[in-house]
């Protein structure tokens, strides 16, 4: 439905002084711009502001309350105003003839694109599908393959770039499409990795193609022109085909220098030419529907001599007859003398020659003839397989002879898929229409029905070529690829009226200018993809000459064409291109295909008459006809675009464009995370998810970057990894400092090899900070289900009690939400990416945890880091264990858990404590207690700062009040000091008697138990894994009573004394090891 809009203006008593320049701002058209992060970005011209415009958009005091989101939400006047001044012109190549050569003067006004459906899509889609295939090799496909195998090849290949040229029509009116085509959809599309993997692979199919167009147009020209022309002859027979191969090198290579030469000096002049070369196609085309047309009344005479049933090379002898009679007196014709060794009759022949006559037939019959019967079927061979036809012959016994006779045969080996790879580039040229959208009138509605137009009109073309090619020419003729029998005609030429040469020099032309289409085409493409950056190694061919001709890139097509061209023949370079190419359209597909079924906001093309499943066949086919055609190439050609890709990824693509692999990621993980929270992750699958915990200097620089080594090597890769910090303060003040030390973290972890996601959060406190990241960090059931973090070392040395408090309640926190905890001591010395020699990782298994202690040495031995390194199982015996009997049940565990382990039971028996852990629990209770002293006193002087404060505020307000103030404020200072007084007196008191009960203090029994424990596995811990490259132990929970968190610190402390590095493991509560398959 039609809407109408008026603007009606607001007199807000000043005019800008911008309002008529406004209207000349023209926006610039350009695939991406650098903003301030340094980031190229795809730029959004309707949203791109210049610094002047910025300054109008506040100038309305009616929109005051949304100035401050003006930048990122445009108002609707700024919006329409660009959408008026947008334009679809293309950046074209400008012609150093045609440059500005007024410098900074005003550029010259850019007429309006004019180009409708038929000039502009239908007739260069035409152009470009129609070429050397269908002129040199489709008579021989149709021949060789018979009509019903043929026409099955052209199907296939025809619905192919049908259903692709759907999905094209989709992505191109989704939106304006530049110049680029092929490339810039699929990029766009489907993102900077496949866009630069396929637009390579299109740019080297482009390339091949002009190769192959050189090669047609040397075999045109050496073939069925001037075959006199040619440098290497011999009339060896065997050796005529190499010597025609040296020929097709010699002359392409001077083609291809000439054509770059053209392409170089202007581009101008080839599109001067396209007019001709269209005009050779079309006349060519029409010339062969005369031709078929004509012979139903009068059959163009092209005689066929035939020895028995097999075919004979028509050039040196001129009578199909082996004698002849002149004057009554039987000779011998010049066909004799090719398979005798004299003239004379009673001369020795070949021995096929001598048995079998020598017959005539017409090469065209005709359409009304029935031959049509005949060409139904294949007729498949071998190289060197004799060109026969199906009627009664003696054969000889001795066919050693045969290859030096002068019979048609094959040339290369013949079967069904090597057909469809020769003849799939002739439908190629689909994109013609696309690459040249900047220059259409209305471009989402030409390229659609144009390219759609024109490749049902080439179908039609190919489809009733087969049929008219088996109908009206002899089988033997078909199959002949070069026209050997026809006296050196070209097949098809045979057919067309009125003559001939109308044929060879309408496909000189063709191919002449498919060639240079080819190398004007794509040195752009590659220039292209140069200037978009994804491949970093190709940015020095996004330069050229000052004018935008892209030189260096086309230096590099012309070198890779070079390679085609010395490959020198026709058939072996089509299905190269042929690879290339269906990879492109297989990618086109794919993207339409995903878009669709991703329902992405953004998608939304004017061209409506497509479906996910059109797009999903196209792909199918496109995938098969490449495994079909060659599948060494089509493996060749994967793995190139799969090296790209991966290139470009592991260079880090810094282009966002949008793409669909990232709405299809979404998709899968929305999907994945959806089935994960149905239920909790069988034993089986369980596997540590980490949340790593760091701490950050003053500088916001990682702390302890080895503790991201190791969850490297203890990840390998697999499974989550979320690495936390937190920072004190308010999100308000503390965004940058945040983003700085997310930035910080990153880099390390891309140092450390560690693959994960950070998270940086910003709390009043460290301990509620680390709160919210155990409770909710992840998503879904993509959540951590373990935590890792540094020992606090420093713990004692503190005089802030919150770090050591903020760990413990970090240990209850993990209990609570029943994950498991991992703290590695002595981090920092923990190894970095060199590999350890012989060593040990020692596992003391105290209480049953779930069996984490046992799964974290087997999953740490799977990276290089720790694979040499032995497990060795010790377990604690108390005075009732059968320690042998222990021994044995731990080995039998092991074995079923299939773990490779040394296993030892420690005994430690009941022992007096002895005065040394006496002494040591007396001394970390006295510690403590002095401790809350200095904190009371602390706490003391905090509040007596707080008093004065609060005093001095209240006399300054004082003295700002009226005179008649009440005498009860000048009271206070009296109070203030009496209190001070007070206080000392009561302070030195408490002192004395905290002194006293230092001295006189006994420690408690249950502080003792625990210090023993700790004493005594410190000392069986230090005997026997004192050179272990890691020790695991089981990590005691913290006391229920928080007055003995302090305490608990220093039992920890104890037990890992003297030990280099130790890795305390904590469960989660559920077994996360199992002994079943």
């Amino acid at each position: 439905m039609p809407t109408s809009f008026t603007v009606v203006p607001v007199d807000d008593g000043r005019k800008s002084a911008q309002e008529d320049t406004d209207d000349s701002n023209v926006l610039k058209e350009e695939d991406e711009e650098t903003e301030g992060d340094g980031n190229p970005r795809e730029s959004i011209p309707f949203f791109h502001n210049t610094e002047d415009e910025k300054g109008n958009l506040y100038d309305g005091k009616n929109m005051a309350l949304f100035e401050e989101e003006m930048d990122s939400n445009p108002m609707v006047s700024s919006l329409l105003s660009k959408l008026a001044n947008y334009t679809n012109l293309t950046q074209g190549v400008r012609e150093h003839e045609e440059a500005d050569e007024d410098e900074g003067a005003k550029k010259k006004k850019v007429k309006s694109p004019q180009m409708g459906t038929f000039i502009g899509v239908y007739l260069p889609c035409l152009q470009n599908i129609l070429g050397v295939i269908l002129f040199l090799r489709m008579t021989w496909i149709v021949g060789t393959a018979g009509i019903l195998e043929a026409f099955i090849i052209v199907s296939m290949c025809c619905t192919c770039t049908m259903l692709t040229a759907i999905s094209m029509s989709a992505i191109a009116t989704n939106g304006v499409v530049p110049a680029g085509g092929s490339y810039y959809m699929i990029s766009r599309s489907l993102g900077p990795e496949f866009g630069g993997a396929v637009g390579l692979c299109f740019y080297l199919g482009t390339t091949f193609a002009g190769a192959m167009y050189i090669l047609g147009t040397i075999e045109i020209l050496l073939t069925y022109i001037v075959p006199n022309a040619a440098i290497f002859k011999t009339d060896d027979k065997e050796l005529q085909a190499e010597a025609m191969l040296n020929n097709m090198r010699v002359y392409g290579t001077c083609c291809l220098a000439l054509m770059s030469l053209v392409v170089f000096v202007g581009v101008k002049y080839v599109n001067k030419l396209a007019l001709v070369f269209l005009a050779a196609v079309v006349l060519s085309i029409l010339a062969i529907y005369a031709g078929v047309i004509k012979t139903i009344f009068e059959p163009p005479v092209f005689p066929v001599c035939l020895l028995g049933n097999r075919t004979l090379q028509n050039h040196n002898f001129d009578k199909c007859l082996k004698t002849e009679i002149i004057n009554n007196v039987t000779m011998t014709t010049k066909l004799w003398s090719l398979f005798c060794k004299g003239p004379e009759l009673n001369a020795s022949c070949n021995e096929y020659f001598s048995i079998n006559n020598v017959t005539e037939i017409q090469g065209i019959p005709g359409l009304t003839s029935g031959v049509i019967s005949e060409n139904m079927w294949s007729s498949y061979g071998p190289a060197g397989m004799l060109v026969e036809k199906s009627v009664a012959s003696e054969e000889s016994i001795d066919t050693s002879q045969d290859v030096l006779m002068p019979y048609v045969v094959n040339d290369i080996t013949t079967f069904f898929t090597l057909l469809v790879g020769i003849y799939f580039p002739s439908v190629t040229g689909i994109m013609a229409g696309s690459n040249r959208s900047g220059d259409l009138r209305d471009a989402q509605r030409s390229i659609p029905i144009g390219t759609i137009l024109a490749i049902a009109t080439t179908t039609i073309i190919y489809l009733s070529c087969v049929v008219f090619f088996g109908a009206c020419i002899e089988g033997v003729v078909l199959r002949d690829k070069f026209g050997d029998s026809v006296k050196g005609n070209l097949v098809i030429g045979t057919l067309s009226w009125p003559s001939p040469w109308v044929i060879v020099i309408g496909s000189f032309f063709s191919c002449c200018g498919a060639g240079l289409q080819s190398l004007t085409g794509a040195p752009r493409l590659l220039q292209a993809i140069a200037r978009d950056g994804i491949v970093p190694f190709l940015e020095v061919f996004g330069h050229g000459k000052a004018n935008g001709e892209p030189t260096w890139a086309l230096l590099l097509t012309a070198f890779i064409c070079e390679s085609g061209i010395l490959i020198a023949s026709l058939d072996a370079v089509a299905p190269i291109l042929s690879m290339f190419f269906l990879m492109c359209y297989l990618f086109v597909n794919l993207a339409c295909a995903l878009q669709t079924l991703l329902k992405t906001p953004n998608w939304r093309p004017r061209f409506k008459y497509y479906h996910w499943t059109l797009s999903f066949l196209g792909m199918s086919l496109c995938l098969a006809l490449m495994f079909i055609s060659s599948w060494h190439y089509a493996l060749v050609a994967m793995l190139i675009a799969g090296c790209i890709y991966k290139y470009i990824e592991y260079r880090g693509a810094e282009k966002e464009w949008g793409d669909g692999i990232r709405g299809l990621s979404l998709n899968a993980a929305r999907y994945a995370l959806i089935r994960l929270e149905e239920s909790p992750p069988h034993t089986k699958n369980w596997r540590p998810q980490l949340l790593v915990l760091l701490n950050l200097d003053s500088e916001f620089t990682v702390k302890h970057p080895r503790l991201l080594s190791f969850t490297t090597q203890l990840k390998a890769g697999k499974g989550l990894t979320i690495v936390g910090s937190v920072l004190e303060g308010t999100f308000l003040t503390k965004e940058a400092e945040a983003k700085r030390a997310e930035q910080n973290i990153k880099s390390v972890m891309a140092a450390e090899k560690t693959k994960g996601f950070c998270h940086v959060v910003a709390s009043s406190n460290l301990r509620d900070g680390i709160s919210h990241l155990i409770q909710s960090a992840g998503l879904g059931g993509m959540k951590h289900n373990c935590v890792l973090m540094a020992w606090p070392g420093s713990w004692r040395q503190s005089n802030d009690p919150q770090s050591w408090k903020s760990f413990i309640e970090t240990i209850r926190e993990t209990t609570a939400a029943h994950q498991a905890l991992l703290v590695a001591k002595n981090v920092d010395s923990f190894p970095h990416q060199e590999r350890l020699t012989e060593g040990t990782i020692d596992v003391w298994w105290i209480v049953h945890d779930g069996g984490m202690l046992m799964l974290l040495p087997f999953l740490l031995r799977q990276h290089k880091v720790w694979r040499k390194c032995k497990m060795r199982i010790f377990t604690v015996a108390q005075m009732d264990d059968n320690s042998i009997q222990m021994k044995k049940d731990l080995q039998m565990f092991l074995y079923h858990l299939r773990l490779n382990a040394e296993v030892e039971v420690v005994e430690m028996h009941e022992s007096d404590i002895s005065a040394f852990t006496y002494e040591k629990t007396l001394v970390m209770e006295q510690r403590s207690q002095m401790l809350k002293q200095m904190q009371l006193s602390r706490t003391e002087r905090e509040r007596e700062a707080q008093l004065i404060h609060d005093r001095n505020t209240a006399s300054h307000s004082a003295i700002n009040d009226k005179a008649d103030a009440t005498p009860d404020r000048v009271h206070m200072t009296w109070t203030r000091e009496k209190f001070l007084t007070e206080r000392n007196r009561n302070r030195e008191a408490n002192a004395s008697m905290t002194v006293r009960d230092l001295f006189n203090m006994k420690p408690k029994q249950s502080n003792v138990r625990c210090m023993h424990t700790a004493v005594k596995l410190n000392e069986v811990v230090r005997c026997k894994s004192q050179d272990a490259h890691l020790v695991l132990l089981n990590m005691p929970g913290p006391p229920k009573n928080r007055d003995g968190d302090e305490n608990y610190m220093e039992f920890l402390e104890v037990m890992m004394e003297g030990l280099n590095r130790v890795l305390l493991v904590r469960g989660g509560g559920r077994e996360v090891i199992t002994i079943y398959s």
